[in-house]
């Protein structure tokens, strides 16, 4: 068992894989779960696609990627709160229109940028955790202390926001500032995790941790403690999968976090589907639904 555990540990980049894997993981639970709270699942969504254009842009002109990646996302959340704000358009709808722009743009400046390079950009896709080098684990460290320096400051503030943005706003808090600092943390998150996931699978990193804690503690702060110790679990669990059966490891790692929350959805001990199993049996309610609409759809018709 212990040879099993310290095989890997002899490669570098699996040392560098699974401190950039854990420091992620610990970041995307902490900022997922305000996202959880205030069911905002599309947004992270909406600015881990909306990265794209900034990582190609960058890349074509030699600079940070993650640095453009960072200026994609921000901007995406201006334009967000611009439409949502100047217009009849709902924030989720805004959220749709500027995501997959974005998106469209950076896969166009993705593939423009391949053929004339012949380079492959389809990692930021999908993910490359296994290439990271010790100036991208010493970036996260960095990304990583800001973040939760941030979040350990205001904790308080943007738990009352979070919760009751409107008494929040009552009792003099600036709530814009606290939306557009939110939106900053979880953009710096995506970009922290871009090289162990990927665009396309950051969203789970982001929800899941987060969504299990939810089915077993209750309050924010014991939310946040869990789904670290579930992603830190998973990073892990996912390397290893990743190491020892050769499978693509952010996809490994979303896989693990995945079954974390079945068992949970399952055996939670105040939702689980089979510990509380008078919860499951939706039929009846269901059946009466069924019924409510056919005696509607009769007397509509008689009328």
């Amino acid at each position: 068992m212990l040879q099993f555990l310290l095989e890997p540990l002899q490669y570098d980049f699996m040392q560098r894989s699974l401190i950039v894997a854990v420091l992620v993981g610990i970041l995307c639970a902490v900022v997922g779960s305000y996202l959880m709270v205030q069911r905002l699942a599309l947004l992270g969504d909406a600015i881990s696609h909306s990265v794209m254009p900034g990582l190609a842009i960058a890349f074509a002109l030699g600079a940070n990627i993650f640095v453009g990646a960072f200026i994609a996302g921000v901007l995406s959340t201006l334009l967000i709160a611009l439409i949502h704000t100047r217009s009849p358009i709902k924030e989720d709808t805004a959220m749709g229109i500027v995501f997959s722009a974005f998106f469209a743009l950076g896969i166009t400046l993705i593939t423009t940028i391949q053929k004339d390079n012949k380079v492959d950009l389809n990692h930021f896709l999908f993910g490359n955790i296994l290439g990271v080098s010790w100036e991208d684990v010493i970036s996260t460290i960095v990304i990583a202390a800001i973040v939760i320096a941030v979040i350990l400051l205001l904790f308080k503030e943007l738990q009352f926001y979070t919760f009751d943005p409107v008494g929040a706003q009552a009792a003099g808090l600036p709530v814009n500032l606290l939306n557009f600092g939110l939106m900053i943390l979880i953009a710096l998150t995506i970009v922290a995790s871009l090289k162990v996931v990927g665009v396309i699978l950051v969203l789970a990193l982001l929800v899941t941790p987060g969504a299990t804690a939810y089915l077993l503690v209750k309050r924010l702060h014991q939310m946040m403690l869990l789904g670290a110790a579930i992603s830190i679990l998973a990073s892990i669990s996912g390397m290893y999968l990743s190491y020892y059966y050769n499978l693509p490891s952010g996809p490994a790692v979303v896989l693990v976090s995945a079954g974390l929350f079945t068992l949970a959805f399952l055996f939670s001990p105040r939702h689980g589907l089979l510990t509380h199993p008078q919860r499951s049996s939706a039929s009846s309610p269901l059946l009466q639904e069924i019924k409510s609409l056919i005696r509607f759809k009769q007397w509509f018709t008689r009328s």
